[in-house]
């Protein structure tokens, strides 16, 4: 999250809930992602629209967590010509009162993953895979104010980042998720926590070497999202918020320490959250891990990161939930470069 310089703040505005006005950048993407989870059913989804209309497309991605552990996933780039609303390769976003509910609808093809690992060779498993129907009607309403927006200077001007290659302004949100999704016929009602996420500005996802996120929300009285982000290694940067009892308070700092597979997936995680005033133990067990990849051309040669997607059972205490971990790597001579993986090798 861009963060505004010592003595600035945050602008929350209604109107940043819409699209925005393209910059004259052929990177600029504003982009929407939303997450639900229902723990009684073990289930859980997560999708995505970053609209680039400078480029002529869309990054369209829907994610379905099955009990079994299998994933109903899609990804393309949907040609797109605007910016005016995010509805891209028959996923939409529909916007009833900002900041407070949100609708989200699909209707389209996914392949079916019995084992989401296999996306790691992308042409292989949209191949080698099933494809049936999926759809879904999902309604958001908040379950905590916003969290960060556009940066300001002291003097109430807008903060440009001097490298605001990721976006140049976001903020969150936990959510409160209802609704159904529908695969191959079987239908399915959700409730239950989650987050979104807007940013907007340009936008390359090879900007930053490596991160880790997470986000899990326990109920409306417990929550945490924070990332231990390396934009350049071996520098470090530790951002996010604890939601304790209604009232957000920062996280100074956090570790992570993962345990790795064989094709260096993340498999469990205990990680150590601090604010000012107390500490915080999580622990998490992947429930299920899908790797992602984004391939981009600079300068004659092509850049590759990889995105790994954990839908995650938490533990805070004797409070359980289910949540995300994001991890971000550049693939560097064909291994993924942060720090806490190249410690292992």
């Amino acid at each position: 999250m861009p963060k505004p310089p010592s003595g600035g703040t945050y602008l929350v505005d209604p109107r940043d809930a819409y699209p925005h006005e393209p910059e004259p950048v052929s990177n600029y993407n504003e982009s929407m992602y939303f997450s639900l989870f229902d723990v009684p059913k073990t289930c859980g989804l997560w999708f995505r629209l970053g609209n680039r209309p400078n480029e002529g497309y869309a990054e369209r991605t829907v994610c379905i967590y099955q009990p079994d552990g299998s994933v109903a996933f899609q990804a393309g780039r949907p040609s797109i010509n605007h910016n005016r609303e995010m509805a891209a390769g028959g996923l939409r976003f529909e916007i009833i009162e900002p900041f407070e509910h949100k609708r989200a609808t699909f209707d389209g093809d996914v392949v079916l993953l019995r084992d989401p690992t296999a996306m790691a060779n992308p042409s292989r498993a949209f191949k080698d895979n099933p494809h049936v129907h999926a759809r879904f009607e999902l309604d958001f309403t908040a379950a905590s104010p916003v969290i960060g927006g556009r940066p300001l200077n002291p003097d109430g001007t807008e903060h440009v980042p001097a490298e605001a290659s990721f976006g140049r302004a976001h903020f969150d949100q936990f959510m409160h998720g209802s609704g159904w999704i529908e695969i191959d016929g079987v239908r399915t009602d959700l409730e239950g926590y989650g987050d979104r996420d807007h940013t907007w500005g340009p936008r390359y996802w090879q900007s930053i070497d490596a991160y880790r996120w997470v986000h899990v929300q326990f109920g409306p009285d417990l929550a945490f999202l924070f990332t231990i982000n390396w934009r350049r290694l071996p520098d470090r940067e530790v951002t996010g918020v604890v939601l304790r009892d209604g009232v957000f308070y920062d996280v100074v700092d956090a570790t992570i320490d993962s345990d790795w597979d064989a094709d260096d997936h993340h498999r469990s995680l205990r990680s150590t959250v601090a604010t000012e005033d107390e500490l915080f133990e999580l622990t998490g067990d992947v429930r299920s891990l899908i790797p992602l990849r984004n391939r981009r051309e600079f300068d004659g040669g092509v850049k590759v990161t990889r995105i790994t997607e954990a839908m995650t059972e938490y533990r805070c205490g004797d409070r359980i939930a289910l949540g995300m971990s994001e991890y971000l790597d550049q693939i560097v001579d064909g291994r993924p470069i942060g720090p806490d993986l190249r410690a292992r090798q």
